[in-house]
C-alpha cells in the first residue's frame, strides 16, 4: 500500500482539508456532478443535458488549473533530457533536483484536446447524439489519456501494489464506453421499433 493511501486511511479528514492542497482532480469532477445532481433536481432540470452543457468547459478548466502544478513544481514525471523538460529544485524533488517530465504540460493540452473533441462532436452528430453523451464521451476520453500518463508518474497511489489512480481510470473510461454503446444500440432498437409500428 502506498505511502498516499496508507496516509489519507488513517487521516481521513485531511482528504477534504483544502488549506492542506484541496481535492484531486477526479475528487473535484465527482464533487461538482454530484453538486450537479442536487441542483438539478432542485430546480427541476435534466441532469444529463446540462451535464453535456458543462463538460467541455470542465475539461478547459482542467487545462488551465494544471498550471497550477507548474507554479507549485508538483505532478512532473520521470527524468528527462527532451527540450521540453522542466526543471524541479531539490525541495521539491525529495533532494533530487533535475529535468523532468512536464506531465502537468501533457495533461493540459491533453485536455484542450478532449475540450474540442466534444465541441466538434457536438457540432458534427447534434442530431445523433442522446442526452449525456458529452459526459460519456467526456468519462472516455480523460480517463484514457490519464490512464497512459500515470506511466510516468513517480508519487503513484498504489493499493496491494497496485496504481489506484490507473485502475480507476480504466473501470470509468471502460464503463462509459460499455454504456455510450448500449445506449445508442437500444435507442436504434427502439427508433426502428417506432418506425415500424407507424408504418402498420
Amino acid at each position: 500500500m502506498g505511502i498516499t493511501t496508507m496516509f489519507y486511511l488513517t487521516h481521513p479528514l485531511d482528504a477534504i482539508n483544502l488549506k492542506s492542497g484541496g481535492l484531486g482532480i477526479p475528487g473535484g469532477v465527482i464533487g461538482g456532478l454530484v453538486a450537479l445532481i442536487i441542483y438539478a433536481r432542485i430546480k427541476k432540470l435534466n441532469f444529463l443535458q446540462w451535464a453535456d452543457y458543462i463538460v467541455p468547459g470542465l475539461a478547459l478548466a482542467q487545462a488551465i488549473g494544471r498550471w497550477g502544478n507548474y507554479v507549485n513544481q508538483e505532478l512532473y514525471g520521470s527524468p528527462t533530457n527532451l527540450p521540453w523538460k522542466i526543471y524541479i529544485d531539490s525541495a521539491h524533488s525529495n533532494g533530487n533536483p533535475g529535468y523532468y517530465h512536464p506531465l502537468f504540460l501533457y495533461e493540459s493540452l491533453y485536455n484542450l484536446a478532449n475540450m474540442g473533441i466534444l465541441i466538434w462532436i457536438d457540432r458534427k452528430y447534434q442530431d445523433k447524439l442522446l442526452s449525456g453523451d458529452l459526459l460519456l464521451i467526456y468519462a472516455v476520453f480523460y480517463p484514457v489519456g490519464r490512464f497512459f500518463l500515470e506511466f510516468l508518474r513517480l508519487d503513484i497511489s498504489t493499493v496491494l501494489n497496485i496504481n489506484i489512480n490507473q485502475q480507476v481510470m480504466a473501470v470509468i473510461a471502460i464503463g462509459s464506453l460499455i454504456t455510450l454503446i448500449i445506449r445508442h444500440k437500444v435507442g436504434r432498437k427502439i427508433s426502428k421499433e417506432t418506425k415500424e409500428i407507424e408504418e402498420i
